[in-house]
C-alpha cells in the first residue's frame, strides 16, 4: 500500500508543479514549462530502465507509470491551450537532443581515457544503454503525441460535452500502445521480465485516470475557454492544431449571439440545401415560422432586458420541443424558424406543441404572451426555399390577422398530395 500511495503522491506533485509553470506562462514564459519537460526526460528513462517497485499487480517503474504518463498529459494540455506549433517544439527538441547525445558518445569513445586518482573509469556502456533507450522513448513520444491529438480531436465529434471521458480514452489508448512499444525495447536492452509489461500497463491505466481527473479540474477552475482562428497549414502538426478550432469557430459564427440558435445566414444556406435534398430524395421537409405575438408590448412594459430573456426562453423551448434532427433558427427580431424532416400534418402538430409549450412554460408565464405559426411543406409548387418561406410567411400573416395564438398550415392541392405520397413512401 505504501508504494501505491507514494506513486499517487508523485503524480500529484508532478502535475501540480507542471501546471503551475504552465498557468504562469504569460508571466515567466512558456520556455520554463518546456525546459522542465525536457529535464524530466532523462529521469523518466533512467527510472524506467533500473528503478522498479512491487505492487499487487506486478512490477512498476515510477519513471514510466508516473513521469512519462504525466508528460504525455502535459503535451496534450499544451496542445489544447496553445497550439501544435508550440507542442512540437519540445518533441523535436528531445528527439534531436537525444540524437546529438548518441553522436557525441560515439566521438567520446575515440578518446584515450585517463583514470581518476581512485582508479575509477566512466561507464560508457551505461551511457550507450541509456542513450538508445532515450532515443527510442523519444521516437515513441513523437508518435504518441500525434496519436493522442488525432484521437482527442476524433473523439471531439462524440464527446465534446464530456471532457473527462474524451481525455481519459485518448490518454489510456495511447499509453497502452506506448507500453507495448517501450517494453519491447526495454526487454531486449535491459532484460525486463514480462511482469514489467503487465504491471506497467495497470499502473499507466491508473495514471490515466488520475491525470485525466486532475487535468479536467485544472481546465475547469484555472483555464479559460478560447477559440483560436485558423492560420496557415504547413505540416501534420499544424493540420491537427486548427481543425477542431476551425470547426468550433465556424459553428460559433453561424449562431445568433443572443439565443445561440442558428442565424438567418445559416437559414438561407442550409434551408436551400435541405429543399434540394428533399426534392432529390422525395423525403418530406416542412418549414415552421414562429412569431412572438405583441412582442413590442413586452419590451414597452418590462424593458428590453426582459424582452431578451423572453427570446432566450422561446429559443430554449423550441430546441426542447423540436426533434434532434430539426434545425432551429432565429431569422428576425422575434421571429424563429424550424426546418423539420416531417410530413405537413406532423409539422402542424409540432406547431401546436410549441404553442402549448409556450403558454405552459413557467419561464414565460409572467409575461403572458403567445406565439403564432405558419407552416408550409416542400411540394410541386414550393420547389425552392424562397417559395417555401413565402407560403409559410403568408400563413403566419393569416394567423396574426385572424386572432393570433394559432397555427395556420392548411395544405392544399399539390402540397397535400405530395405530403401524402411522401408519408406513404416513408412507411414503405
Amino acid at each position: 500500500m505504501l508504494n501505491s500511495f507514494l506513486l499517487l503522491a508523485e503524480a500529484v506533485v508532478y502535475f501540480s508543479v507542471m501546471v503551475t509553470l504552465f498557468r504562469f506562462r504569460r508571466r515567466i514564459g512558456l520556455g520554463v514549462f518546456v525546459c522542465a519537460l525536457g529535464v524530466m526526460h532523462f529521469l523518466e528513462t533512467y527510472l524506467a530502465s533500473v528503478f522498479y517497485v512491487a505492487l499487487p499487480f506486478g512490477l512498476v517503474s515510477p519513471g514510466s507509470a508516473v513521469l512519462f504518463s504525466g508528460k504525455l498529459v502535459m503535451l496534450l494540455l499544451l496542445y489544447m491551450k496553445e497550439d501544435a506549433a508550440t507542442v512540437r517544439q519540445p518533441i523535436y527538441g528531445l528527439l534531436l537532443g537525444n540524437a546529438l547525445m548518441i553522436g557525441l558518445v560515439l566521438l567520446l569513445r575515440l578518446h584515450t581515457i585517463a583514470a581518476l586518482p581512485d582508479g575509477r573509469l566512466p561507464d560508457i556502456g551505461f551511457i550507450d544503454q541509456m542513450g538508445w533507450l532515450m532515443v527510442w522513448g523519444t521516437t515513441l513520444l513523437f508518435v504518441d503525441a500525434i496519436l493522442i491529438i488525432l484521437l482527442y480531436e476524433k473523439l471531439g465529434r462524440y464527446l465534446r460535452k464530456a471532457p473527462f471521458a474524451r481525455i481519459l480514452i485518448s490518454v489510456a489508448c495511447v499509453l497502452t500502445l506506448d507500453q507495448a512499444g517501450f517494453f519491447t525495447a526495454l526487454h531486449f536492452v535491459a532484460g525486463a521480465p514480462i511482469a514489467v509489461f503487465f504491471g506497467g500497463w495497470f499502473a499507466k491505466m491508473a495514471a490515466a485516470v488520475t491525470f485525466s481527473t486532475m487535468l479536467v479540474a485544472y481546465l475547469k477552475w484555472f483555464e479559460e475557454r478560447q477559440v483560436t482562428a485558423p492560420r496557415g497549414l504547413t505540416d501534420i502538426f499544424d493540420t491537427l492544431t486548427y481543425r477542431e478550432r476551425y470547426e468550433a469557430l465556424v459553428e460559433h459564427v453561424g449562431r445568433d449571439g443572443l439565443t445561440g440558435l442558428l442565424h438567418r445566414g445559416r437559414f438561407d444556406a442550409d434551408g436551400e440545401a435541405a429543399v434540394q435534398t428533399s426534392l432529390r430524395t422525395a423525403r418530406p421537409l416542412s418549414l415552421l415560422i414562429i412569431d412572438v405575438d405583441h412582442f413590442k408590448s413586452i419590451n414597452d412594459r418590462f424593458g428590453h432586458a426582459e424582452g431578451d430573456k423572453v427570446l432566450k426562453a422561446v429559443a430554449a423551448l423550441l430546441r426542447e420541443v423540436a426533434s434532434p434532427e430539426d434545425q432551429v433558427f432565429r431569422i428576425g427580431g422575434e421571429e424563429f424558424a424550424i426546418l423539420s424532416s416531417c410530413p405537413h400534418s406532423v409539422a402542424r402538430l409540432l406547431g401546436e406543441s410549441i404553442r402549448h409549450a409556450i403558454k405552459a412554460s413557467a419561464a414565460t408565464s409572467r409575461f403572458e404572451f403567445t406565439v403564432s405559426t405558419g407552416v408550409s411543406s416542400v411540394s410541386e409548387t414550393t420547389r425552392c426555399l424562397a417559395d417555401l418561406f413565402a407560403l409559410a410567411d403568408q400563413r403566419l400573416y393569416k394567423a396574426k390577422s385572424t386572432g393570433r395564438d394559432r397555427v395556420v398550415g392548411e395544405p392544399g392541392g399539390h402540397e397535400a398530395d405530395t405530403a401524402a405520397a411522401w408519408t406513404k413512401s416513408a412507411r414503405i
